[in-house]
């Protein structure tokens, strides 16, 4: 076999791979969710090959496996493949003006996150304009779920099974940070006093010694599009008064940014 030869039948073995890949994310994208051997069966392919391109697409953050069953759903990174990416790229446009019009209501720092692949990702923040900012460059980047203010505003507000799938893939994940807040007993008082409270509080160095911060969910229905939250040095603000001068402000801008989306 010539090198020509070779590399010709590297590229059809990988051309093939990602044809099965995509005929098996749209196969449990339709169905809503499926048992690797429904899949071969369905698919008419080798049950080995499913197992390894799913295996895959778990490790791209595509599809995520029940911790409890065999079963497999995609994931709303998925999503990001259709109009997720237009409606991210709507919400960060229209946080931006909002944003500004609450500089001086709100000179602590905003942040519009999105949930993507085990993570908060900032879209839009006033990090770089905000005079009592200690952080520069945050857009694009990824925040953990369970230690941070947004991550709790969106698995408490997200409906049930959503959250089911993220909580299975922080799981399977197996992030040493997040085990102690995996813990069935403190994952529900997490969740329970969040949806009571009505708004995320991050105030206990978890994530971030220097800072803590407040988050809500911009809804659609039952929907979570993403979360605003506000950011301040620990040092300088108790949470209770964080929480009493800027909660309603931020629902402001949480109600204002879904509302720019429904027009």
């Amino acid at each position: 076999m010539t090198p020509k030869q070779a590399t010709s039948g590297s590229a059809s073995s990988s051309v093939r791979a990602l044809a099965r890949g995509l005929d098996i994310l749209r196969y449990v994208n339709r169905v809503g969710e499926a048992r690797a051997g429904e899949i071969a069966k369905a698919l008419d392919l080798p049950r080995p090959t499913v197992y390894r391109l799913l295996e895959t697409l778990e490790e791209l953050g595509y599809v995520a496996f029940s911790a409890t069953s065999n079963l497999v759903r995609v994931t709303r990174f998925a999503a990001a493949l259709g109009d997720g990416y237009a409606l991210t790229s709507e919400m960060t446009q229209a946080a931006g003006p909002i944003f500004a019009d609450y500089a001086k209501r709100v000179v602590w720092p905003l942040d519009l996150t999105i949930y993507n692949n085990a993570a908060m990702v900032i879209q839009e923040t006033t990090h770089g304009r905000s005079p009592l900012s200690i952080d520069r460059g945050m857009t694009g980047y990824r925040l953990p779920v369970l230690r941070t203010s947004a991550g709790r505003a969106y698995i408490a507000f997200c409906p049930e099974n959503e959250r089911d799938l993220i909580l299975d893939h922080l799981r399977r994940l197996n992030d040493p940070a997040d085990q102690p807040f995996l813990e069935g007993r403190l994952l529900s008082h997490l969740i329970e006093e969040t949806r009571a409270r009505g708004i995320a509080v991050r105030d206990s160095g978890e994530f971030r010694q220097e800072t803590a911060s407040i988050a809500l969910p911009i809804r659609s229905g039952e929907t979570v599009l993403g979360c605003v939250s506000l950011i301040w040095i620990q040092s300088a603000m108790s949470t209770r008064k964080a929480l009493e001068d800027y909660a309603e402000p931020l629902a402001e801008v949480a109600t204002r940014i879904a509302e720019s989306l429904a027009d």
